[in-house]
């Protein structure tokens, strides 16, 4: 989609972006950033929404090109605010990203040119990673609502 790009640093407003949490099991997809802001930082799969795209399209379009993982959003589990300011307290990054959960719906698990690493990680194994300040607290959300459809 074409149109005039709203800079991702110093933005003059918050950039609306979309997250995934999926689970297999005892595991959630996680993916290792490769790009600032938090490169090297393990979080949800996920990104920005374009304008005229509708947010169950922008996540499915994000996690495929991130993950290979083609995914059906289930239902909003968590809306989150990242604000990552620089030295002089000005807003450097500014996202309000809306996190699903997600169900698995085909695809093979593989990482696109922006991703370091996407894999599914053990929920006791996540503390011991680098893992962006805020997801674990969406992870839990998702997993409350997962649980309890489970019942």
């Amino acid at each position: 989609m074409s149109g005039e790009s709203i800079p991702r640093r110093y933005p003059p407003r918050p950039l609306i972006g979309v997250g995934a949490v999926v689970f297999d099991g005892p595991r959630v997809l996680l993916i290792e950033r490769g790009q600032e802001p938090l490169k090297g930082w393990w979080t949800l799969p996920g990104g920005l929404v374009e304008a005229g795209e509708r947010l169950d399209q922008a996540l499915r379009r994000e996690v495929l090109e991130e993950t290979g993982l083609i995914v059906e959003p289930l239902t909003v589990a968590a809306i989150f605010e990242r604000i990552i300011k620089d030295d002089s307290g000005r807003a450097e990054y500014h996202y309000v990203i809306i996190d699903y959960l997600c169900r698995r719906a085909g695809g093979e698990l593989r990482w696109g040119s922006d991703v370091a690493d996407a894999r599914w990680v053990a929920l006791g194994d996540i503390p011991s990673l680098q893992v962006a300040p805020g997801t674990p607290p969406v992870i839990e959300k998702a997993l409350a609502i997962w649980r309890e459809w489970s019942e």
